[in-house]
């Protein structure tokens, strides 16, 4: 192990906001005029506090697989705290490949997993003073008290307190000329300055104690967890169950009722919750004239790992663009349990199916059936799916097979990930598609360069998608009656 630690010199610069730099140097003096920033060309990392540089090749006390990891990985890994693991993995693969063409594959960044470059970034920035991944200092006492399981460390820190163990006497007090108890290096002093005298019994009794940390230490909280998201999904739970206070209307003679004042907010929910309800509903008996009008329905999965959900299916179906259901501008965060989608249907009747406005068929999307009416089910022509059979447990037809008997079953995955088991073991009844995996960086680069047109041409795919989803839609609307004599299959 060299004489100065990779690791506290690290974390020394972070704490004093010093952060070191890349260069391709040895030579202190000389680093600042051969700067870089790429990890894959520097050699050694410079800290301006003491004027030193280390070779990222230095094998540091963070261990990782009963192997030492080296600063480079190590400062990769600090580089990337922010980052989500794939992009951290996606990075570290990209960064191996530049030093295998560099450095001929002797250089080569650990893809530390995730529980590891928690505690790493943990114990970097201060906010935990151990970690089960760094071997200690050596020269620093490791004795059973600071290693034993809790039990014995708790016993074995109460015997050296008491006296019962240890290698040092009780230190004799201060007697009345005023002396102080020896210590085990000596009572000197630097520079005519007296030195901070420390007991060495009162110091193996600080040896023997168990760091218990806060609560935040105990959690290894790197940084504050958002849950932003949690609220959004909440207030959309909530939103369908709300109701009107008892106090929003009043009586009229005749049974008729007014509103009166109340506070925006339950206003606005009221009113989504309403306008949801009776946009699903059919205004009028189902009559021959009726079933003309009635909107076709479509369930999404309400799943979390479900690439898509309302916040984003509109953007999805609608203009051809896929976005992360849970992106914080592109997508939709309203609290609505609805959205609706208009789209021609070349193949089927026009006069049967069609808007009133004779502008297409309008579509109803919703995630789940709680407001439907026995007869909605008719309605109902596609499904989407993740292939979690959890997600069909409040439907007519609980098993996967027999509902995708009545209505199309549709599983959008990521692009080269295989189509799970389940989702092929439901037969014909199910289409299966893929989209591009989603790259924020390409997507604002492209925006940036030639604005939201651009941003839709680097997913030109997803309109491919998109009309491969229409096409079986359509083609099972045909093939169950749509359009023929009325406007639902009966």
């Amino acid at each position: 192990m060299a004489s100065v630690d990779p690791l506290l010199t690290l974390r020394t610069a972070i704490a004093s906001s010093n952060l070191p730099t890349l260069t391709t140097s040895a030579s202190p003096d000389d680093a600042l005029n051969h700067e870089t920033d790429d990890l894959a060309l520097a050699t050694h990392l410079h800290f301006s506090v003491g004027s030193r540089s280390l070779p990222l090749s230095t094998a540091t006390r963070f261990v990782s697989n009963n192997a030492p990891v080296d600063l480079r990985s190590i400062f990769f890994a600090w580089q990337k705290k922010d980052v989500a693991i794939p992009e951290y993995i996606a990075d570290a693969q990209e960064l191996n490949k530049k030093l295998e063409t560099i450095s001929d594959g002797s250089d080569k960044v650990r893809n530390l997993v995730f529980v590891e470059r928690l505690d790493l970034i943990t114990w970097l920035e201060g906010a935990s003073e151990e970690s089960e991944y760094i071997t200690p200092l050596a020269g620093v006492p490791d004795d059973g008290a600071a290693g034993a399981p809790d039990g014995k460390a708790t016993t074995a820190a109460a015997d050296i307190a008491s006296g019962a163990a240890g290698g040092v006497g009780v230190a004799p007090s201060a007697g009345a000329s005023g002396q102080t108890a020896t210590t085990a290096g000596g009572v000197g002093g630097v520079a005519g300055r007296q030195m901070k005298i420390i007991d060495a019994r009162l110091q193996e009794i600080y040896n023997g104690e168990r760091k218990m940390g806060d609560r935040n230490t105990v959690l290894r909280g790197i940084k504050p967890t958002d849950f932003s998201h949690v609220r959004k999904t909440a207030e959309a739970f909530l939103g369908r169950h709300r109701r009107p206070p008892p106090s929003s209307s009043t009586s009229r003679p005749g049974g008729q009722t007014t509103a009166s004042h109340r506070p925006a907010s339950s206003t606005t929910s009221a009113r989504a919750h309403s306008a949801s309800t009776m946009n699903l509903a059919p205004q009028k008996p189902l009559t021959s004239s009726s079933r003309q009008r009635q909107d076709p329905i479509i369930l999404c999965s309400p799943s979390a790992s479900s690439l898509l959900r309302l916040s984003n299916i509109k953007s999805f179906l609608d203009t051809g663009l896929f976005v992360p259901p849970d992106h914080p501008t592109l997508a939709s965060h309203t609290s609505t349990n609805m959205v609706q989608i208009t789209r021609q249907m070349r193949s089927l009747d026009s006069n049967n199916i069609q808007s009133s406005s004779g502008r297409g068929t309008r579509f109803v999307i919703v995630d789940t059936p709680e407001l439907f009416k026995p007869d909605y089910w008719s309605r109902v022509v596609a499904v989407f799916t993740t292939g979690q059979t959890w997600q069909f447990k409040s439907y007519k037809w609980r098993e996967p097979v027999e509902l995708f008997r009545h209505a199309l079953g549709v599983y959008v995955g990521w692009e080269g990930e295989p189509v799970p088991k389940e989702v092929r073991g439901w037969g014909r009844g199910v289409v299966s598609f893929s989209v591009q995996r989603w790259d924020e960086r390409v997507h604002a680069k492209a925006i940036g360069e030639g604005g939201e047109g651009a941003g839709m041409a680097v997913r030109w795919k997803d309109r491919e998608v998109v009309e491969g989803v229409w096409a079986s839609v359509e083609g099972s609307m045909r093939g169950r009656g749509w359009g023929v004599g009325g406007g639902t299959a009966k």
